[in-house]
């Protein structure tokens, strides 16, 4: 850790956060012409080959699952592959880059709530807050303004959708954290990837034709950049963060993400930026970063649950 710079590790995070960034407009560009399935598997398709080159590159070799780990990757990759990039890539079909973005960016408290429930984790003062202000946030953003519009229906299919993206990536990271913890972060990824882009070449050919011949050159080239730079480049800068800073200083470059994806989404593709947006985003960023505050000493006592 000493050897390598903490400047340049910031920059390769702040890198991986623009990348991930970058997939909702690549969703956005390949999901309605190819679709959510077909788009979600060559995404996986192109990730896995590169995923499986640093596994030997980085690793030596893929080693081999054991019983109990074949279980965790079959999970993993079901829940946090197969379910996640469906509900992703449909959503983003009907719903602007920028407003996606900013529902995901629950995740860190719908992990926390499944947390609390399955793991016995336990709740503080900051993490109740954190993640009422988070969920305020998202309701600010869908009611444009009035989260009250709420209660009138005014939330489409869409973004219903894509509130299946924090819940299955909270069932995913949980699932990889009681079954997958000796296993490498590199090699828990891959296998997963092979195992939830079986079950996505299942279901993209179901929807139709697993090659989209018809397609653009713009949406081929989306979506070589979210196979190559949004999965797989990306995921290798977030595995060296977490091996040179630690995991929860990694994590708050997350909240990075929703800030690159709605910049992106205005000067890409031109999608309007709402009040109500930023203030809702703010509102989320904030409650997922009072989640990761340090509760002051004798805090124990104000544990909520």
């Amino acid at each position: 850790m000493s050897g390598h710079a903490p400047g340049a590790t910031y920059g390769k995070l702040t890198l991986m956060a623009l990348l991930w960034g970058g997939t909702f407009i690549g969703g956005r560009i390949a999901a309605p012409e190819m679709g959510a399935a077909v788009t979600a598997l060559w995404r996986y398709l192109i990730a896995v080959v590169l995923l499986l080159g640093f596994a030997f590159l980085l690793e030596g070799g893929l080693p081999r699952p054991t019983p109990r780990q074949w279980i965790g990757v079959v999970l993993v990759g079901a829940t946090g592959v197969f379910v996640f990039n469906l509900c992703f890539m449909y959503g983003l079909a009907r719903v602007p880059a920028s407003r996606a973005s900013l529902i995901m960016a629950l995740n860190p408290a719908v992990t926390l709530l499944g947390a609390v429930l399955f793991l016995g984790e336990r709740l503080t003062r900051n993490k109740v807050v954190g993640i009422a202000v988070a969920l305020a946030g998202v309701a600010v953003v869908l009611g444009r303004g009035n989260p009250l519009h709420l209660l009138g229906g005014g939330i489409g299919f869409g973004e219903v959708v894509l509130f299946g993206c924090p819940v299955a990536w909270a069932a995913n990271a949980l699932i990889a954290r009681r079954m997958l913890p000796d296993m490498s972060p590199v090699a828990a990824t891959t296998w997963s990837a092979l195992a939830g882009g079986a079950m996505l070449a299942g279901a993209a050919a179901v929807s139709g034709p697993l090659v989209p011949v018809g397609a653009s050159w713009q949406a081929w080239a989306a979506l070589v950049f979210l196979g190559t730079f949004g999965t797989a480049v990306a995921l290798v800068l977030f595995y060296d963060g977490v091996r040179r800073i630690g995991a929860a200083r990694t994590a708050v470059f997350i909240n990075l993400v929703p800030v690159f994806a709605v910049a992106l989404g205005v000067l890409a593709l031109g999608e309007p930026l709402e009040l109500s947006m930023l203030v809702g985003g703010a509102l989320v960023i904030g409650g997922v970063l009072l989640l990761n505050r340090p509760e002051p000493r004798g805090g124990a006592a104000s544990h909520a649950a």
